[in-house]
């Protein structure tokens, strides 16, 4: 049991153990093994991925062995997740990421690592709404005959999206689920009709074969897949809203990510088998998006493709929605240990949820979205224009957030165990921290390098530096915030990464004043 599930649900018998204990500390027990699986899952799309990623990535790369960058991958993940779920059974922190790298690195670097995360994590919930837009649209255009311009629903998404928030988070893990859930079955669907009834080539397995993955483009490709897995890190988020974090958190993690490295490996290859391996690179081109509908429609039926289309969108309803509830909860963070104001580390009402941080990511993405419907002179939606610029440019934003904030709490534990004089007993979890640390930043620097790639914009284009750049504008600013937190308030910047540890000690400190 966390700190924090104590304070909770213990009576409060004055103002200030209201504030300090309840406010300020998210509500235990909310998650068990399965809710908290299904809310990290929610955002790795898998409709959108096997949709939209998967044939980006044969299209854009040219490689066919995309089951093989998957299993890689996997594999990386797996590496890192070793080291972090260690983490995990010693820091219960909603804002996992740079509290783990406060821990080792200190709180400098976790100021800094905070500010990335929160851009990043809004970067990938807000471009979404970009190609849900689009999506949507596209929808009404199809079967109720009817234009309305893609920030319409984009705009009403966000609006469903602020409300679930507010929520328990328990209601959002069970809105989660069920459209997880039917996405899986739906997928799972296609990949056994695409082996049941293969191309020409037959049940090839050509995918799987390493010379598949000769060529330049292998680490650019990386980029693309890497964002697939993007979810399964969130699981200490929501540490502090589970009975057992030092069990569930661990758990969430490995099921995760080797659950996702198998679906998303045999999903591609089904991919290649429907439209044949020799065939697959040239379809993605010519269908983009397109290619898994027609692959279904010409093996299950215009109804099926149908109810397909339909379960891309709420899918990516539900990656939307898992985002903002890691967002809201980083903010909490953040202003519970004073790296934003204080009133964003408040719970609400009788949800005990992050409302403020909720609101304020909110905000943020209506702004965005508005500013990028007012750029776009084709509101119903143009493939080309403002509504999936904002899905690219901002997702990609997002994934390169996140690829260095992993590679950076992987060094973190190694710092943190040595610092403690355990690196002997841990000496194999430092080991694959050392390897998954190298891996990312590798992935990272192919990531910056072919950004002009992965965001579709021409060599030389300023968008090459300029969004990565956010990412790096946002590791300085919090940086100097460190800094500054460091001279002025030695005390505020020893506290960041604490969490519950932080407000308990403001609470046994104002008891015994």
């Amino acid at each position: 049991m966390t700190t924090g599930s104590s304070n909770a649900s213990r009576p409060a018998t004055d103002g200030i153990s209201t504030y300090l204990g309840q406010e300020r500390a998210l509500r235990a027990d909310r998650l068990g093994t399965g809710g908290l699986l299904l809310s990290v899952l929610a955002a790795t799309a898998p409709l959108m991925v096997v949709a939209g990623v998967m044939p980006t990535t044969f299209a854009v790369m040219g490689i066919v062995g995309q089951p093989l960058l998957f299993v890689a991958l996997g594999v990386v993940l797996v590496l890192f997740s070793v080291g972090y779920a260690e983490m995990s059974r010693h820091v219960h922190n909603a804002g996992a990421f740079y509290a783990y790298i406060s821990r080792g690195l200190g709180g400098t670097a976790g100021a800094g690592a905070a500010l990335v995360a929160l851009v990043a994590y809004n970067a990938l919930q807000v471009g979404i709404y970009g190609i849900f837009g689009f999506e949507v649209s596209g929808l009404f255009s199809t079967y109720a005959h009817l234009e309305i311009a893609w920030w319409i629903p984009a705009l009403a998404a966000l609006a469903v999206v602020g409300l679930l928030g507010w929520l328990k988070i328990d209601v959002n893990a069970r809105v989660l689920g069920v459209l997880l859930v039917v996405e899986v079955i739906l997928v799972v669907v296609f990949d056994v009709a695409a082996i049941g009834d293969p191309a020409k080539e037959g049940l090839s397995l050509h995918a799987f074969n390493p010379d598949t993955l000769s060529g330049a483009g292998v680490g650019t490709a990386l980029c693309f897949c890497i964002a697939a897995f993007l979810g399964f890190e969130q699981a200490p988020v929501y540490a502090e809203e589970t009975s057992k974090p030092h069990i569930l958190v661990p758990r969430v993690m490995f099921l995760a990510v080797a659950g996702v490295a198998v679906f998303f490996a045999v999903s591609s290859w089904a991919l290649t088998v429907a439209a044949g391996p020799t065939q697959v690179v040239g379809a993605a081109r010519k269908e983009s998006a397109g290619m898994l509908f027609s692959l279904t429609e010409s093996r299950l039926g215009s109804t099926f493709t149908d109810v397909l289309h339909v379960l891309f969108v709420t899918g990516m309803f539900a990656a939307m929605l898992s985002f903002h509830n890691v967002v809201a909860r980083y903010t909490f963070a953040m202003g519970r240990e004073g790296l934003l104001p204080r009133t964003f580390g408040r719970t609400t009402g009788s949800s005990g949820a992050p409302g403020s941080g909720s609101l304020l990511q909110t905000a943020v993405a209506a702004v965005v979205v508005i500013a990028f419907a007012v750029a776009d002179d084709k509101p119903t939606g143009d493939p080309t224009g403002p509504v999936l610029h904002l899905f690219t440019w901002f997702g990609n934003v997002g994934a390169l957030g996140v690829i260095l904030l992993m590679a950076a709490a992987s060094v973190s534990v190694i710092v943190f165990f040595a610092r403690r004089g355990a690196a002997g007993a841990q000496w194999w979890r430092l080991v694959t921290s050392a390897l998954a640390a190298l891996a990312l930043l590798v992935i990272a620097g192919y990531t910056v390098k072919d950004f002009d790639v992965l965001v579709g914009a021409g060599p030389g284009s300023a968008l090459s530096w300029a969004l990565p750049g956010i990412t790096g504008l946002a590791l300085v600013a919090g940086l100097v915030q460190g800094l500054v937190l460091r001279s002025r308030a030695p005390e505020a910047h020893a506290r960041i990464g604490l969490g519950n540890e932080a407000f308990q000690l403001d609470r046994v400190a104002q008891e015994t004043s």
